[in-house]
């Protein structure tokens, strides 16, 4: 007997839920595969499944399953209004990040300014921010060769002009800079087990963990951009959300003439620092 997209869907959503699953993220994935809207949903949801279909849509549900994130089953994910392709190599942009970007573009001049993403990844953060300040130069730096080619892939489709350096952290960047602003790897060995299997079995580790209680990466951004950073330069960081005091002082020992503040994102917890 034939059977409707809905039905199908809502066995599978249901199936999801009963093994402790996100239940939405099978639908998530078949609109990406369909490119089809909410509204293509509504409008089709009523009509036959194919078989094709139905098999595609078999495969992802072991996937989700098996833990897998259904933003690299479709390779891609929405990031301030643009689509940016990911891999295994990068990890997957997340709303806190959008945060981290809206405050750099809320609270800095429009002017010509050298702007520097470190931990780019997909380049997410330096594509945004050339997109929506075209007047910026702006730069982007990934330890990973792999991630870099994703970035300049991003780059491309999106037709934003970005300068990408293979390095680590600011090493590659020779001229003074404006902005530094980084999402870098924040995460303890010790916050390994409170971690989603998802992020666990699939997300770049380089990109997720860092040393001495995941600051490391902190602490040498600090030392480089002591060297680095104009004097009236800004920079903007994303931290987990038990780092805000201890990201907060290391900065303000390093910059003791400027002020070092604790941001909350939406979630209302502490999420970015901002230096200025």
């Amino acid at each position: 007997m034939a059977k409707t997209y809905q039905e199908v869907l809502s066995w599978a959503s249901s199936f999801l839920e009963e093994q402790g699953k996100e239940g939405y993220a099978i639908q998530y994935v078949f609109l990406a595969r369909k490119n089809w809207s909410k509204t293509d949903w509504l409008l089709n949801m009523r009509n036959e499944i194919t078989s094709k279909e139905e098999e595609q849509l078999q495969k992802d549900l072991t996937a989700l399953l098996a833990n897998h994130p259904p933003q690299y089953l479709i390779g891609h994910e929405e990031f301030y209004g643009r689509q940016f392709q990911v891999t295994e190599n990068t990890l997957i942009p997340r709303p806190e990040t959008e945060e981290l970007v809206e405050l750099c573009l809320q609270t800095t001049s429009q002017d010509s300014l050298t702007v520097v993403d470190v931990g780019t990844g997909t380049g997410a953060i330096a594509i945004t921010l050339k997109a929506e300040r075209p007047t910026w130069q702006v730069a982007s730096v990934d330890i990973s060769e792999k991630a870099l080619e994703v970035a300049k892939k991003n780059s491309q489709l999106l037709d934003v002009a970005v300068d990408f350096y293979l390095g680590d952290t600011l090493e590659p960047i020779s001229e003074a800079i404006d902005v530094l602003i980084s999402n870098p790897p924040y995460i303890s060995q010790e916050e390994w087990d409170v971690m989603d299997e998802s992020v666990r079995c699939f997300e770049p580790k380089t990109a997720l963990f860092a040393e001495n209680n995941g600051l490391a990466i902190y602490e040498k951004l600090a030392e480089q951009a002591k060297v680095k950073l104009k004097p009236q330069g800004k920079i903007f960081l994303e931290i987990g959300f038990q780092q805000g005091k201890a990201v907060q002082e290391l900065f303000q020992k390093n910059f003791p003439e400027k002020t070092v503040e604790i941001r909350k994102d939406m979630a209302g917890k502490d999420r970015m620092i901002v230096v200025f």
